[in-house]
C-alpha cells in the first residue's frame, strides 16, 4: 500500500504541558483508523495537527499521492461540535454545500444535485433552510456530518461523531461510513468503538504518546492497553 499521511517526530506542548510526545505513524491509502484514549490524552490535538490546523512543536506532517510528496490532500472533517459557533447566521444548506468548496468540476446545478442528496442522506430535508442556531445537538452533529461527506475526498477525519446523535441515526451514520470506506482513507476518534473496531484495520490509543493495539477485543481501553 502506498502511504498518503506521514506523521514524524510529532510533539505538541501547550502553556509547559506537554499534550502529545514522539508521535510516529504512517497512514495507508484505503486505512481505517479507529483511534480511543482517556479525556486530554491529545486525541483531538493530533487530528489538527493531521489536518494542518495546528502547528506541532516538535517534528512534522507529509502528504503523499502516488508516493509523491504534495502539499495539500482532499480532507473532509467533521470536528467535534463544541468547536463550532453556532451563532453564526448561515443555514444547514450552506453549510453543507460550503463541503464543495474548492471542489474542481462542480457546476452549480451539480452543487444544489449534490446538496440535496446529502441533506437526504442525513436526514435534514426539512430543515434545510433553518439558521444551525435553531437545531438541536444532534441535527447539528448531522449538518457537520453532511458537510464532511458531500463531496469525494483523499481522506476522512471524524472527531467522535457519535456525539449528540439519537439510536436511530447512529445506525445511519454507520451505514454512511461503512459506504466511504472501501475508496477513503478514514481517520475516527471515538469513545465508543464496539461497531468502529469491526469496520476498522488499524487500532491506536492515543495518551501523549501513540499505541498501535493488536487486540481482537477494543470495547473498553483496558482491552487495548493489556495487550
Amino acid at each position: 500500500m502506498n502511504r498518503i499521511i506521514d506523521i514524524s517526530g510529532v510533539g505538541m506542548v501547550r502553556e509547559g504541558k506537554q499534550i502529545l510526545k514522539d508521535i510516529n505513524l504512517s497512514v495507508n491509502t484505503g486505512d481505517f483508523i479507529a483511534i480511543t484514549g482517556p479525556n486530554g490524552g491529545g486525541k483531538t490535538t493530533l487530528l489538527r495537527i493531521i489536518l494542518r490546523l495546528l502547528k506541532p512543536t516538535d517534528g512534522n506532517v507529509r502528504y503523499f499521492t502516488d508516493g509523491t510528496e504534495v502539499k495539500r490532500l482532499s480532507i473532509g472533517y467533521l470536528p467535534q461540535k463544541n468547536s463550532i459557533d453556532s451563532h453564526f447566521p448561515i443555514t444547514v444548506r450552506q453549510v453543507i454545500s460550503s463541503g464543495l468548496l474548492g471542489v474542481s468540476g462542480i457546476d452549480k446545478n451539480m452543487c444544489e444535485t449534490l446538496t440535496e442528496s446529502t441533506l437526504q442522506d442525513v436526514r435534514l430535508l426539512e430543515k434545510a433552510d433553518s439558521p444551525i442556531g435553531a437545531l438541536s445537538g444532534g441535527q447539528l452533529q448531522r449538518t457537520l456530518l453532511g458537510r464532511a461527506l458531500i463531496a469525494p475526498h483523499d481522506v476522512l477525519v471524524f472527531d467522535e461523531p457519535l456525539s449528540y446523535l439519537d439510536r436511530d441515526f447512529e445506525n445511519r451514520m454507520y451505514e454512511l461510513i461503512a459506504a466511504r470506506a472501501p475508496y477513503t482513507t478514514i481517520i475516527l476518534v471515538s469513545h465508543e468503538m464496539t461497531r468502529f473496531a469491526q469496520m476498522a484495520n488499524r487500532h491506536l490509543i492515543i495518551d501523549r504518546t501513540l499505541t498501535e493495539c493488536h487486540s481482537s477485543s477494543h470495547r473498553i481501553y483496558c482491552d487495548c492497553c493489556d495487550k
